[in-house]
């Protein structure tokens, strides 16, 4: 963290640019305790425009207009970069002037009325039921770690937990007579999720024939799944996991563990779900996040009618 405080912006600080930009840093770090890798991100955005403003003979934030904030944001367009970095980009530079008004070095904010750049979210990669089935049937039933491997997918599709999720899902965690998995989310935020019983059964087995063996080597307390060490897994294995048996199922497209999640929630919509009740499920704060998964719901409306309709 040292050395990207003292790399950006340039020390000595020599004009009055570079006194603002060090000032803004020093409040990120000091007052508002930002982290490191958003502390990353905030310098490497706010260098863009450090050079920009260089490039256009500034050296006084305060003295910037409107129209200089347009042409930062068109140059960034012109580089190539991706919608979601322009905002970024100009998220920082808005930050900077908050900043910069609060303590009565700006009089007013050049970014107050430009838009900023519209993000594009793009829809997530969801597989079909089919080609979920044919993953689950990849791994080896009759060897110890295909019996993990089953289950652990398994879970990953009937619950829609994230990997952070699953990695920290523990024995306790399991209420199979009420059908149940409690999971801890984000912020330790903790929500019941229902499970399949195809899962549950492989759970089960798992636990039965393959956990007991692997508890030995190492300090597994009561973590559920475990690595050939008897230890917790890594996020790494897990989607190694995911890539290894989606190649053996045929599957060209790129699959991540998270596909899985995107998957559960776009089949449960598919088959009639409340959104409400699958934002319960995956432990979404905001709905307006598990709204993305009606749009893929659309999307494959649209592509069932343009297959069967004769004037699709």
């Amino acid at each position: 963290m040292n050395s990207l405080r003292t790399a950006f912006p340039p020390e000595p600080a020599k004009t009055k640019l570079d006194r603002q930009l060090k000032q803004y840093c020093d409040f990120l770090l000091v007052e508002k305790g930002i982290a490191t890798n958003s502390f990353a991100s905030y310098t490497f955005d706010l260098k863009k425009y450090y050079d920009f403003l260089l490039r256009a003979r500034i050296n006084d934030a305060a003295a910037v207009r409107e129209d200089s904030i347009s042409k930062f944001l068109q140059e960034l367009h012109r580089y190539g970069l991706s919608p979601r970095s322009q905002a970024r980009a100009f998220s920082a530079v808005r930050g900077l002037y908050r900043y910069l008004l609060g303590e009565g070095i700006a009089s007013d904010d050049p970014t107050q009325n430009v838009d900023p750049p519209k993000r594009t979210k793009g829809l997530p990669g969801v597989l079909s039921i089919s080609q979920i089935e044919k993953i689950l049937k990849q791994p080896e039933a009759s060897a110890p770690l295909g019996i993990r491997d089953r289950a652990i997918l398994e879970t990953l599709y009937a619950t829609g937990m994230r990997v952070s999720e699953l990695l920290e899902l523990k024995q306790s965690n399991l209420l199979f007579d009420e059908d149940l998995v409690l999971v801890y989310g984000k912020g330790s935020k903790e929500r019941l999720v229902p499970i399949g019983q195809s899962a549950v059964q492989w759970i089960k087995k798992y636990q039965q024939r393959v956990r007991p063996a692997l508890a030995q080597k190492g300090r597994s307390r009561d973590v559920l799944f475990l690595n050939a060490r008897g230890r917790r897994l890594s996020r790494t294995a897990i989607w190694a996991m995911v890539t290894k048996y989606s190649s053996a199922a045929g599957i060209k497209d790129e699959v991540h563990p998270h596909t899985f999640r995107h998957s559960f929630a776009t089949h449960m919509l598919e088959g009639g779900a409340d959104l409400r009740v699958v934002q319960e499920m995956l432990g979404h704060a905001d709905i307006s996040t598990t709204q993305i998964y009606t749009h893929i719901d659309r999307e494959y409306l649209k592509e069932v009618h343009k297959t069967f309709h004769p004037r699709g």
